[in-house]
């Protein structure tokens, strides 16, 4: 059997759109194995209610690509999902589901794919790899596609540093969220992110926290995504004035992720009532970075 561990993500960070992501400690667990025939899944946790059981689980997809490309066919598969990531929260939800897949997959077949062709397995499959990356490596990771290949570097988390991550009760699938954004953006806001996502990346690297509520802004889909997403710009301002260094939508939104190196009950619980008062229920996590991404628990 196989144990796969997958972190959450929250990708963008604000300015780094599609090209930068976090992984926190929460995560969704693969359980792999092969059997005598046909397809058998099981689901606990977040989300159970509503994936598929089916030819349509998104880690059974990623575990086919893979079968495929490794020239591995078993004659059936079984498979548990334990999973504590929010679905289409802005968590990184699908990535966890194809980053378990696509590894627990490899190790079933005895490894024959390497680390680059599974995160590229991975990333056709989420589309980009700003959530693919850090759920696969860990800590904070900035990747871009060069040539069809996924390039990465990938930051080790500053001390101390924490998301609080509020996290509305209702889904919004990327998709819609993705077609809220214009297809041309003002020079102006392309270079004010420029300098913010280049502010961001210095300010993580030298843990120097001052600098991230500035560098954390973003106008190229924050913005445009604020109108879905009841008392986002109040939430915003309420977690900085508790104390929040940054903050910002975590991926495509509902959840709101603050970081912080300090007030951390305040911040969440500011961001929580801010939500409630804007007639949203949401629920509040304190969550560390998680320095390790995807990892086998159990091989044999």
């Amino acid at each position: 059997m196989i144990r796969v561990q997958v972190p959450a993500t929250a990708a963008n960070l604000g300015p780094g759109f599609d090209c930068l992501g976090m992984a926190l400690e929460l995560y969704n667990v693969v359980e792999m194995l092969p059997a005598a025939r046909g397809l058998s899944i099981e689901v606990s946790g977040e989300g159970a209610a509503d994936i598929p059981r089916d030819g349509q689980n998104l880690v059974y997809q990623a575990a086919q690509k893979v079968f495929c490309q490794a020239g591995y066919s078993p004659p059936g598969l079984r498979m548990r999902l334990f999973n504590q990531i929010p679905v289409a929260r802005g968590l990184g939800s699908s990535a966890a589901a194809i980053v378990g897949g696509v590894i627990a997959a490899n190790l079933l077949a005895g490894g024959r794919l390497s680390i680059k062709e599974i995160m590229g397995i991975a990333c056709s499959l989420e589309g980009h790899p700003d959530n693919v990356a850090p759920a696969m490596l860990g800590g904070i990771v900035v990747s871009v596609q060069i040539d069809g290949e996924v390039r990465h570097i990938k930051i080790q988390p500053p001390q101390g540093l924490k998301g609080v991550v509020a996290i509305p009760d209702y889904p919004l699938a990327t998709k819609a969220l993705r077609e809220v954004l214009p297809a041309q953006v003002p020079f102006q806001d392309a270079v004010f992110n420029l300098g913010r996502v280049a502010m961001l990346v210095a300010a993580l690297q030298q843990e120097d926290f001052t600098l991230l509520g500035a560098a954390m802004e973003d106008r190229l889909h924050q913005p445009y995504r604020s109108s879905l997403i009841p008392g986002l710009k109040k939430v915003l301002a309420a977690a900085k004035l508790a104390g929040a260094r940054g903050v910002t939508l975590s991926g495509a939104g509902p959840a709101v992720v603050a970081l912080a190196d300090t007030n951390f009950d305040l911040i969440a619980r500011v961001m929580g009532d801010t939500f409630r008062q804007n007639g949203v229920k949401s629920r509040v996590l304190v969550l560390k970075p998680s320095p390790v991404g995807a990892r086998a628990l159990e091989v044999k």
